[in-house]
């Protein structure tokens, strides 16, 4: 398995987005990525999904979750420690995509 410190290596810079904003599909806010220490890891991997698939899709879920490494088994077991990986559970597990809005 890929070490997500690896994985990141592989994805494009985010030094210009500010954050990233998330929306269930009426339009409520989902959750946001803030361009902070400890948060730039899933700021890169969002941001990949979003030029790959245009939103948090069931496909971009399943891509995410395995960019996300060693982190997914220890959010599985450990809920709310990741909540950017547990982002990408909930909408595996509602079947509930995210819209995704970049802001730079």
């Amino acid at each position: 398995m890929q070490k997500f410190s690896d994985v990141l290596l592989t994805l494009d810079s985010v030094d210009d987005v500010k954050r990233i904003e998330l929306f269930f599909e009426s339009g409520k806010l989902a959750g946001v990525i803030e361009n902070k220490p400890g948060s730039q890891g899933s700021l890169k991997v969002f941001n990949h999904l979003y030029k790959m698939f245009g939103a948090i899709t069931l496909d971009a879920a399943v891509e995410g979750l395995a960019l996300f490494a060693e982190h997914t088994e220890d959010a599985e077991n450990c809920p709310g420690k990741h909540p950017n990986v547990d982002r990408l559970l909930n909408v595996l597990e509602n079947e509930a995509p995210l819209t995704v809005k970049i802001v730079t």
